[in-house]
């Protein structure tokens, strides 16, 4: 699996165009999920390290 980051080109600036997103891609280059978009590359690259520091420790919770 991969993260894939990138400005949001549709859409106007009050709907996030112009903004960075990212997604997660599996082996086969699906989007097995994304996120919110963000104003700053810092900010997006920042959620990404979040996700990455503890995808292991993350419990499931069934509501």
């Amino acid at each position: 699996m991969y993260f894939e980051i990138y400005r949001q080109s549709r859409g106007s600036p009050l709907t996030g165009k112009g903004q960075w997103r990212w997604r997660l891609r599996a082996a086969n280059h699906e989007t097995v999920a994304s996120g919110e978009s963000y104003v700053n590359k810092a900010d997006c690259l920042h959620v990404i390290g979040l996700i990455k520091s503890v995808h292991n420790e993350t419990s499931v919770k069934e509501i």
